[in-house]
């Protein structure tokens, strides 16, 4: 397996190549967006977050996936139909970022066309949405999976086609560079491991944890599970988990959980979301219950939402460990080094930041 770690905050713009030898680095200019999503500009940053990011490949020359391995025809992203399959409803901050990044990014590269779907949550839904691009002769296909598995008809039938598939922010069970070119997204085991650092730095080392779940069936939500209760089993011995319970990445949902897992277990005192909606959720969910959030319950998510950092200004949120939305750049970057024949990773991970009560105000501008 190939990879490439991305660092970075906010948006990826490429703005230079290096190559020498088996190792290439591509320099990228974050860009700070003021709670909205990257423009197609990309031009000046707001605020304080702006920086150079470096990527890093270090992987031996004539690995990664090519267009002659892939067994896919060069195709020119300026003037393509590019389709777009969204996993989950735009009303969630961290997919609407994503979507627009997407659509920013497509009209910067010039596409010809971009086909945009959503598949509400429902895998089904999701697999007919592909091939109905397919069939609208979509040339390159970029999916947000809805599960890590299940995809296998609509990567099917993409690879009958001879349309290669970039997957971003979950990762697919399938095989890369045959069944689909590439993953692009976090390390989710590590952030889990993050926000147990967190957790224990809001905490002061000692907790009874309530744990919020992401939806079942991806490696999303499997990884930052493990990623979290390795850490504590292993480094914190006074934080207790005490109740888990999914909350499928919703905020009305995980409202409803972490209401009832606070009535079963009033000894809760801290609560571990794993998106910021279900954070966002579970801080009503605190208030509710007569105590105050970011106090009297600690609450540490995962994202970067505008409304979340917001709420660590406010005292009333703890931690947030950052998980970036704005995939467009990378994503037709990589796909342009693609068509140019270059060999493209098997994953390429970003290594993202945290907010925390010290940085949340002055890095408020690159929520999303």
């Amino acid at each position: 397996m190939t990879s490439t770690t991305i660092h970075r905050r906010s948006a990826l713009r490429p703005s230079s190549i290096l190559v020498a030898g088996a190792t290439a680095a591509l320099v990228l200019s974050g860009c700070a967006n003021s709670g909205e999503s990257e423009s197609s500009a990309g031009s000046a940053a707001a605020g304080s977050g702006a920086a150079q990011q470096t990527v890093e490949n270090t992987a031996a020359a004539g690995e990664g996936c090519t267009l002659d391995s892939y067994g896919m025809k060069k195709v020119d992203l300026k003037g393509a139909i590019v389709g777009f399959s969204q996993s989950e409803p735009d009303t969630a901050a961290f997919r609407a970022a994503e979507t627009q990044s997407i659509k920013d990014e497509a009209a910067k590269v010039g596409v010809g066309q971009l086909l945009v779907t959503n598949a509400n949550a429902q895998l089904t839904k999701q697999i007919s949405d592909i091939q109905d691009m397919l069939n609208q002769g979509a040339q390159v296909l970029i999916v947000a999976p809805v599960n890590s598995d299940g995809l296998d008809p609509a990567l099917a039938a993409a690879k009958a086609k001879g349309v290669p598939v970039l997957t971003i922010d979950r990762k697919v069970t399938n095989a890369s560079c045959s069944d689909y070119l590439a993953f692009i997204g976090s390390d989710f085991e590590d952030q889990g491991k993050r926000a147990a650092d967190a957790m224990n730095e809001a905490t002061g080392g000692k907790a009874n944890v309530a744990v919020l779940l992401g939806s079942s069936g991806n490696n999303v939500t499997d990884l930052r599970t493990s990623g979290f209760e390795d850490q504590v089993k292993a480094e914190y011995p006074d934080i207790k988990i005490v109740a888990s319970q999914t909350g499928d990445f919703d905020r009305s949902k995980g409202q409803s959980v972490a209401e009832q897992l606070l009535q079963s277990n009033p000894e809760i005192d801290a609560i571990y979301a794993e998106n910021d909606e279900m954070g966002l959720g579970a801080m009503q969910a605190v208030l509710s219950a007569g105590k105050q959030p970011g106090t009297d319950v600690k609450i540490v998510s995962i994202d970067g939402t505008r409304n979340a950092v917001q709420a660590i200004v406010d005292g009333q949120y703890n931690a947030v460990i950052e998980s970036n939305p704005r995939f467009g750049p990378l994503a037709f970057s990589t796909l342009s080094d693609f068509m140019n024949g270059e060999a493209i990773p098997e994953d390429i991970i970003i290594a993202d930041d945290e907010y925390t009560p010290e940085n949340a105000e002055s890095e408020l501008a690159n929520a999303f």
